[in-house]
């Protein structure tokens, strides 16, 4: 008998040892679960299977595991979890002060508990992993895994948790804002679905509530989605121009996939998008599917679009260590250093607004000190930064050009001074988390040309007039390709080329769709001349335009005809307040309307000037969507810890 035994265990062993090598995928398998399930990360799952390094399982698959890991549930020598039961006594807990840089995921495996365990002695766990906070774990886990971390204090409560019987009471459901500015949280809501429901961003309405993002939502809560007054030095909502015909929208009436990154206080948060995956969020913003799933424990259970993820610990904000003055550094390409013109027109013209912008906000009672840089050219703009005291400065608006601007970025990096760049924006300068870019990218207009296009759509054939490179008509081409269904695409090179199809049924002319993705105004003018034409053939042509162009002001009458839509970075609302005390002001300080760059200059440094606090803060106020005299600004976060990039433009319809 002593011997049969002996063979069986044995055999048990063999089986046990060759069931460690291997796992078959099966129904309802996933890279977490199985990882989970044989003690590994998933990292650590899917170096040793390179050919699943996507994440994609199917039914049969064969993955290699950890020969040293157990199939079962039981605890393996190399790292025992300290078990937690419901009959733990109180004196065998104890509590740490959590450190800078610990993590739930941190603190299991540090400490050798199970995320459940740890989660039923810290029932509040989410909000309680703040610097200084206090964690509860097993006595013996700190003492023998703590290290210098040792234990505070000792839990004193003389009974272990009782469970007690609970009653629920379900409040009425409240579907509907109360008095057009509050809701009742429901039970199946979250971030995406009241951000739909009240078309509102997800920026906005952490605005409106602070601390929300934090707490997150909970059934019965009260939350404010709409705000009750306006801000006419800032307006978000302009007035119809007085042309009849011309209809202006804020712009961004749809969130780009950008604006789904929100810099918090302390985390920098994602909300997910139809088509994501857990590895295609990985890719986007650099991190390991372990510390993903670290900082998000619901992943466990599947990713779901509208969730809203911790991505990463956010880079902190600069706060301004000198006086009460804003030390503020205008940075301008004068060029009186090298006697070069090129740029010192625009300069000038920029200061003028910047000036005005300043005069306004001190007489605000703005305490600032404003320091003038003439940055020369790019071959001797280096000379130029010993002007710059890294030390004294908090803000710093300019360069003009991409090579200068990280040449500044790259002499303050050890401040982490704000820095805004009027008129840069490339991929390159996305990665630089105290900069601000102003200049809204083409790739935005381009993604709300293909919206647009996408709410008209019925089938007819689609003209993209391009420039030589092609890049916007393409980009536009492949979001149409995803967006509608069957599309006919055809990129031109001239708008002579854009013709009326032909109903193969009837034989007789059929209207079509023209998009012009070149912003040349000479190729404005004969898209214009063009459209009209065709619109004359044929009845319901539509056409759209990522970029501006001054004859489509010429003619209104015309265009409206083809109900064109376009896109402006700028447009003054000359019915507005704010915008009328502006100009007003501008014409009678310097005796003219302002010019093109004084407008920017006005509503760069106006815009950076009111977002600012008294201590600097001004990364704290970028959630903020401001309008100034012609220009939107709607900052989001290019990518986790990377740089401020403005979202903001104005949509022009001109009706029939």
């Amino acid at each position: 008998m002593i011997k049969r035994f002996f063979i069986l265990s044995s055999l048990c062993m063999v089986l046990g040892v060759s069931a460690q090598k291997s796992h078959t995928v099966v129904q309802g398998d996933n890279p977490y679960n199985i990882a989970k399930k044989y003690g590994m990360t998933v990292d650590e799952l899917l170096k040793l299977n390179p050919k699943h390094k996507d994440g994609k399982l199917a039914i049969g698959d064969v993955l290699t595991i950890k020969s040293d890991k157990a199939a079962t549930p039981a605890v393996t020598k190399t790292a025992p979890a300290e078990k937690v039961t419901s009959t733990t006594s109180a004196s065998s807990l104890g509590k740490i002060v959590l450190l800078p840089k610990q993590t739930i995921y941190g603190i299991t495996k540090q400490y050798r508990i199970s995320e459940t365990d740890l989660r039923k002695l810290n029932p509040e766990l989410d909000s309680h992993m703040k610097i200084g906070d206090e964690i509860t774990l097993p006595l013996a886990s700190i003492k023998k895994y703590g290290g210098e971390q040792q234990a505070v204090t000792g839990e004193r409560h003389a009974e272990p948790a009782v469970e007690k019987n609970i009653t629920t009471i379900t409040p009425t459901p409240v579907t509907t804002a109360v008095e057009g500015e509050s809701y009742v949280i429901q039970s199946k809501d979250n971030y995406y679905r009241i951000t739909k429901q009240f078309g509102i961003s997800q920026q906005d309405l952490f605005a409106l509530n602070p601390g929300l993002e934090e707490k997150g939502l909970k059934p019965g809560d009260t939350i404010k989605i709409k705000t009750s007054t306006t801000n006419n030095t800032n307006t978000n909502t302009p007035t119809e121009p007085s042309n009849p015909k011309a209809k202006m929208d804020s712009g961004n009436e749809k969130s780009t996939a950008a604006s789904n990154v929100v810099a918090g206080d302390d985390y920098v948060t994602y909300t997910v998008q139809q088509g994501d995956t857990v590895f295609s969020i990985v890719n986007k913003f650099g991190v390991s599917i372990d510390e993903l799933i670290a900082l998000n424990p619901d992943l466990s259970h599947g990713l779901k679009t509208g969730m809203v993820l911790k991505i990463k610990k956010q880079d902190a904000a600069y706060v301004k260590k000198n006086g009460d003055a804003l030390s503020v550094i205008l940075m301008l390409p004068f060029g009186y250093s090298t006697n070069e013109t090129q740029y010192r027109a625009m300069a000038l013209d920029f200061l003028t607004g910047a000036k005005l912008a300043i005069e306004r906000n001190a007489r605000g009672g703005q305490k600032l000190d404003i320091k003038v840089v003439d940055s020369g050219n790019e071959a001797s703009f280096k000379n130029s930064l010993t002007q710059i005291n890294p030390d004294n400065t908090d803000l710093i608006i300019g360069p003009f050009f991409k090579s200068n601007v990280i040449d500044v970025l790259d002499f303050t990096k050890n401040q982490k001074i704000p820095v805004v760049a009027p008129f840069a924006n490339t991929p390159e300068l996305y990665n630089y988390s105290n900069l601000i870019i102003v200049e809204t990218n083409n790739q935005t207009y381009a993604d709300k040309i293909v919206e647009e296009v996408k709410g008209t759509y019925s089938d007819q054939k689609i003209y993209i007039v391009a420039d030589s490179k092609k890049e916007n008509a393409n980009y536009i081409k492949a979001g149409l390709e995803k967006a509608v269904k069957n599309p006919n695409i055809i990129i031109v090179n001239s708008p002579a080329d854009i013709q009326p199809d032909q109903n193969m049924m009837t034989g007789q002319s059929a209207p079509v769709i023209a998009i012009l993705a070149n912003d040349d105004n000479a190729a404005g003018d004969a898209f214009a001349s063009r459209i009209i034409a065709v619109s004359k053939e044929v009845q319901g042509v539509k056409a759209f335009s990522m970029f501006y162009s001054p004859v489509f002001e010429k003619k209104v009458d015309e265009l409206s005809q083809a109900s064109l839509v376009y896109l402006m970075d700028r447009k003054i609302n000359t019915d507005g307040n704010f915008e009328k005390e502006i100009l007003a002001a501008y014409k009678s300080k310097y005796c003219k309307t302002p010019p093109k760059y004084a407008i920017v200059g006005f509503d760069v440094v106006n815009d950076m000037l009111t977002r600012e606090n008294k201590k600097g803060e001004i990364f704290k106020q970028m959630n903020k969507v401001q309008t100034q005299l012609a220009t939107k600004f709607e900052f989001v976060k290019s990518k986790a810890n990377g740089a401020y990039v403005n979202t903001g433009y104005r949509v022009i319809r001109l009706v029939p």
